[in-house]
């Protein structure tokens, strides 16, 4: 009973660890492609957000994103944004 319990509370840290790196992806992806486009972080998270590119793009395919250069993570979700037609 004791082992089950470890075991669920180690299952559950690395799951917040996970959703912890993530969101931190999420946002040097929101403010450097801000930066590169002269906008402020929270005009590119409501361009994100209402496009769905969050969950959709950021967070769904962040085991391959996260390992991409900076410059190929902000050319791709500029190319995103522009594939969902939002300006």
């Amino acid at each position: 009973m004791l082992k089950l319990n470890f075991d669920i509370i180690s299952l559950s840290f690395k799951m917040r660890k996970t959703m912890d790196e993530k969101i931190s992806f999420c946002i040097f992806c929101i403010e450097n492609t801000a930066r590169s486009l002269g906008i402020s972080g929270t005009k590119m998270y409501d361009k994100l957000e209402k496009s769905g590119l969050i969950d959709d793009y950021i967070f769904a395919h962040y085991d391959t994103l996260h390992t991409q250069s900076k410059e190929y993570i902000i050319n791709d979700i500029k190319n995103a944004l522009e594939a969902k037609g939002v300006r």
